[in-house]
């Protein structure tokens, strides 16, 4: 789990930080005393699990933060720490999962995991971590996966957004090939494709997150954490987070974007 500790008082981002550290040890925690300089690791690919931040920071405020925390990394819990009470309100307004008093102690921070529902030991390193709202991105550990191919890298999404049903070489051409390329020659740039996409994944570990069967593919859902997935279940951080972009930069992906809207739409 990577947590980010923000405060702009060097005393209590130290306390914070003790304190995720004791609630937390197998955590990773890194310490910022300016919002700026947490987004900028963000853009880096350091995207947190868990957010514990101070209110009042000069510069970017911690109400403001919490919106940019959702624009580029949707699952990360964000968590208030502060010692004023009337900012409670609108930080549940700004999708906040949580909300501490200072001081703050290992205890306190025990008690908002579990509220969470997060455990203090658990890691998500064990899943790729994939972005679906705006454009497509996919990133182990905190880092970008590489893929050979910009195509490669569109197969992957559309696997991602078929939800783990397995998909014919036909049903994939036809979707990445609008121009109408067909027949032996996209069978054959397939074939690169999917063996790019199984090299790039294996080499992460993860080469049993693409699944094939007779000529078939598929991804394994379980081994990924996924924005529009846990949209789908009715994670309300995910609904939150969606603001009308779909994996943008894909024409087939146009008719989920669709669906998706009408869905968060009918829920207000």
């Amino acid at each position: 789990m990577l947590i980010f500790a923000l405060d702009d008082e060097p005393a209590m981002l130290a306390e914070l930080h003790d304190a995720a550290a004791e609630a937390m040890p197998e955590a990773e925690i890194m310490d910022f005393m300016r919002a700026e300089k947490a987004l900028e690791a963000m853009d880096g690919g350091k995207l947190p699990d868990l957010v514990f931040s101070d209110v009042e920071m000069p510069g970017m405020d911690g109400l403001s933060f919490a919106v940019q925390i959702k624009n580029r990394a949707p699952g990360a819990k964000i968590v208030f720490v502060t010692g004023f009470s009337q900012y409670a309100l609108e930080a549940y307004r700004r999708h906040v999962s949580g909300y501490l008093l200072k001081p703050v102690d290992a205890d306190m921070i025990r008690e908002e995991l579990a509220a969470l529902g997060l455990n203090a030991d658990a890691s998500q390193t064990d899943r790729l971590r994939v972005r679906c709202f705006g454009h497509f991105e996919v990133f182990w550990r905190d880092r970008p996966l590489t893929f050979a191919r910009s195509r490669t890298k569109e197969l992957f999404a559309y696997l991602v957004d078929r939800e783990g049903a397995f998909c014919t070489a036909g049903e994939i051409i036809n979707a990445l090939w609008e121009d109408g390329e067909e027949g032996k020659d996209a069978k054959t740039y397939l074939r690169v494709l999917t063996n790019d996409l199984s090299v790039a994944l294996g080499a992460v570990g993860m080469r049993d997150a693409l699944l094939k069967r007779r000529g078939q593919w598929a991804v394994d859902c379980g081994r990924l954490d996924c924005d529009y997935y846990r949209m789908l279940s009715g994670d309300m951080d995910a609904v939150n987070a969606y603001q009308g972009q779909y994996m943008i930069d894909y024409s087939w992906a146009e008719l989920t974007g669709a669906r998706l809207h009408f869905r968060k739409v009918t829920k207000i």
